[in-house]
């Protein structure tokens, strides 16, 4: 299966994630002190000469945070997953581990060549390469992924993507309850609700410096699988805003790498018009043009014929 094909199939088979149930409104934690407009400049970092390959499939970002680094391995696969490693002075924690093989053993090799022992693995979002290593999930995680909507989607996931896949997690699975506070590595991770409409999974405020959602903000046109209903919209508001007021000053996802506060401002705006203009647009069609007009030069523009249809269906 050659690498557009595997990327229509991942397209396909993520679309399962529009099934998931709205999770309850509850309290969330927030930061009340206004953020500083603190711009983090990445080190991009050798790969190949740290892993010894000729042509790494990843690549690496690395964020000096002050009381910790934050390593984003970009696996560069069909479903624009990122990794991430939380440096501590003594030991790391993993979040996110990558799905296929190629990255499983490239960020294996980059996390040896660090050095330090793990004190955590984090699986939130995306089930990874962890192995039969232990592993923190959010509170009703791990059973949520073994249902159908998740556990669905890994299996067709398998039949699309075969061994280049890795296998499945066989470790235990500690959960964390939501709304509270931990610290591994030094460094203290804050497990808050996520968007609702999207799995039962945490945004995670980490050393209070960086905020991880399932989709990292982008200017860009937002896909279908993240928008998959006009509730994801209002979801997505609320969350972008919890964000915005979290603190943080590097914005990371399951999906996209790292971005930074002007593409939370960003997403909050473009959410914004979507809303005005689901309001205002009679059909899909009506809906497309104009939120073309509004944004003409946007990236992924040729996925609005699939949002409008997730959103007036």
């Amino acid at each position: 299966m050659n690498s557009k094909h595997l990327a229509a199939a991942a397209i396909a088979l993520f679309a399962l994630t529009g099934c998931a149930a709205d999770k309850s409104k509850e309290k969330v934690m927030e930061s009340k002190e206004k953020v500083a407009e603190t711009i983090v400049n990445p080190e991009n970092i050798n790969l190949a000469t740290i892993v010894g390959e000729e042509k790494p499939a990843g690549r690496v970002e690395l964020y000096d945070l002050g009381d910790f680094k934050l390593h984003v391995y970009y696996t560069q696969d069909v479903m624009n997953d990122a990794s991430y490693i939380i440096e501590g002075a003594d030991s790391v924690v993993t979040m996110e581990e990558p799905l296929f093989m190629v990255n499983v053993n490239e960020f294996g090799a980059y996390l040896a060549k660090i050095g330090k022992p793990v004190a955590r693995r984090i699986t939130d979002y995306h089930l990874g390469g962890t192995a039969d290593h232990e592993v923190l999930m959010a509170k009703g995680m791990p059973a949520f992924v073994k249902g159908p909507v998740y556990g669905g989607m890994m299996k067709s996931f398998e039949q699309a993507f075969g061994d280049t896949m890795t296998d499945l997690p066989t470790g235990k699975e500690d959960e964390v309850d939501f709304d509270t506070k931990e610290v591994f590595a030094g460094v203290p991770f804050e497990f808050r609700h996520g968007a609702s409409t999207d799995f039962p999974a945490a945004s995670i405020l980490i050393g209070g410096k960086a905020y991880y959602t399932h989709w990292t903000p982008a200017k860009a046109h937002m896909s279908h699988l993240q928008l998959s209903s006009r509730a994801a919209v209002d979801a997505e508001i609320a969350e972008a805003e919890r964000e915005l007021n979290s603190g943080a000053v590097l914005f990371i996802g399951g999906h996209g790498g790292a971005a930074t506060r002007d593409a939370v401002e960003f997403k909050i705006a473009y959410l914004k018009t979507i809303k005005h203009l689901l309001a205002t647009a009679d059909t899909p069609d009506t809906f497309v043009a104009a939120l073309t007009e509004a944004y003409p030069s946007l990236p992924a523009a040729d996925g609005l014929p699939s949002l409008a249809a997730a959103l007036y269906k």
